[in-house]
């Protein structure tokens, strides 16, 4: 016998739970899934199949149905909208609300080409209506059996030299997830630390240097305990990795030299041709914008600022000017607060709605910025970031961007750490598909309030002081 039996025991009373969770996520989803996709097919039935000149028979509506299940699993997945236990609740809603939006769109477009012309969008919009109520009853009920069936963990969070206070307050905020029960410095040593392990039911590991952080892994897989680790730099570029086997060892290659010669032009591909489309599509919307900046004080309707892209170039970002006019007139780089009395009525509305970022469509289509990628940054801060972060450069080995993992993930006051931290996991794992798929994501967060909090008045405080030196 290899492994004590109490361990055996351990491990398959465990494994027992993870499968048993997974099978309720699943049974959740195929019950959404079945759902929506009777709806449709009622929707299709009695309204959309006598529009075509040869209806559908029942072999033809199946196949129209499978279509429809396979879309809304493509959007489902697209928008993060199955992950039950992990996203809160209104996350989870409003990215399956978008996978129905998403799907019944491609769905009417598809009536469309079968019926030769338009027809009412009346049945969808009924539709669309029935599958939120849907939702709203299937994440609520999901969400409420998964915190009944799996509370919060215990968590032991292990940190070295840095306190965990901020880390500890984010962790905090999801009190379904995550209870913290004890704080402890790898300074005890490893003997009380694993005794620690063993009463835990989840390690968090903290900003602590790899030697140490390796042998809390080891005690943590040998004690069949769940871990999880902040991670570094190095941690992404090793995540990022390809691997090789040329011979009998393991290697893993770094190519460093961000995207290749094909990813580059298919990227710049997707920029025009979105760009240009989205540019016609919103023209009314960029005119009552810049009516509205102008007639409330009569300032300029654009807010142009120098930032810093691929290979530091520099260029001057457009946006839709959302505070007063100079509102910099001291010089000195101030971000925006989260009650920033500089920000106009006009701003704050064009703030709440993304709609301030939509000029930033002239950057990408002229070449100075991508849909998707690290999000520019203001000349003084990449100089201060770099200062203290050397690493910080890394994000100029692709064009800034629109969107990307750091703007999806992260908020608005996240730290330039953690942002680096995203930005290299996108370069590192940059697809075609993966910058498709992130902006179906953008999407969503356009709901969620708390990706476009701002900084507190300490914390731009801080920036503005470490500008001037």
């Amino acid at each position: 016998m290899i492994f004590p039996l109490r361990v055996q025991g351990s491990v398959v009373l465990k494994n027992k739970n993870e499968q048993f969770k997974r099978t309720i996520r699943s049974l959740f989803t195929i019950l959404l899934i079945l759902s929506e996709t009777a709806i449709f097919a009622y929707a299709w039935i009695n309204e959309y199949n006598d529009y075509i000149v040869l209806p559908f028979v029942q072999k033809g509506n199946w196949f129209f149905y499978a279509v429809y299940v396979i879309l809304f699993s493509i959007f489902l997945n697209s928008f993060d909208g199955l992950k039950y236990g992990s996203y809160r609740k209104t996350n989870l809603i409003i990215a399956q609300i978008l996978a129905t939006l998403a799907t019944a769109f491609i769905v009417y477009l598809q009536i469309v080409l079968l019926t030769a012309r338009f027809v009412t969008v009346t049945p969808l919009l009924l539709m669309f209506f029935a599958d939120t109520v849907i939702i709203v009853l299937i994440v609520t009920l999901g969400e409420w059996l998964l915190r009944k069936l799996f509370p919060a963990k215990r968590v032991l969070v292990v940190y070295d030299g840095y306190s965990p206070s901020g880390f500890i307050d984010k962790i905090s905020a999801r009190k379904d997830k995550f209870r913290v029960e004890k704080i402890v410095n790898i300074s005890v040593g490893f003997e009380e630390i694993e005794g620690l392990i063993k009463q835990a039911e989840s390690v968090i590991i903290y900003d602590v240097h790899s030697e140490a952080r390796n042998k809390i892994l080891k005690i943590c897989f040998e004690n069949d305990v769940r871990a999880y680790t902040t991670t570094k730099v190095s941690d992404v570029l090793v995540r990022g990795a390809e691997s090789l086997h040329i011979f009998d060892t393991p290697l893993l290659l770094y190519r460093n030299i961000g995207l290749s010669f094909e990813q580059r032009f298919l990227k710049r591909s997707l920029d025009i041709l979105v760009s240009a489309l989205m540019l016609i599509i919103t023209s009314p919307v960029f005119l009552i914008c810049a009516l509205a900046i102008k007639l409330y004080d009569g300032g300029p309707v654009f807010f142009r600022q120098a930032r810093g892209t691929m290979g530091g170039k520099i260029f001057r970002i457009h946006k839709f000017r959302s505070m007063i006019v100079d509102a910099e007139k001291d010089g000195s780089p101030r971000p925006a607060e989260e009650k920033d009395d500089r920000i106009t009525p006009v701003g704050r509305i064009l703030r709440a709605s993304r709609l301030d970022e939509l000029p930033q469509l002239i950057d990408i289509l002229v070449g100075n910025m991508s849909l998707v990628g690290p999000r520019p940054e203001r000349i003084e801060h990449i100089r201060q970031y770099t200062e203290e972060i050397p690493e910080f450069q890394y994000r100029l080995k692709v064009r800034g961007g629109l969107t990307g993992y750091a703007q999806l993930y992260g908020k608005y006051n996240t730290t330039p750490y953690d942002k680096l931290q995203l930005d290299l996991m996108y370069i590192q794992n940059y697809s075609f598909f993966l910058d498709i798929r992130l902006l179906l994501m953008t999407l969503k967060i356009i709901f969620i309030r708390e990706s476009t909090e701002g900084f507190s008045h300490t914390e731009s405080k801080k920036i503005t002081d470490k500008s001037k030196k």
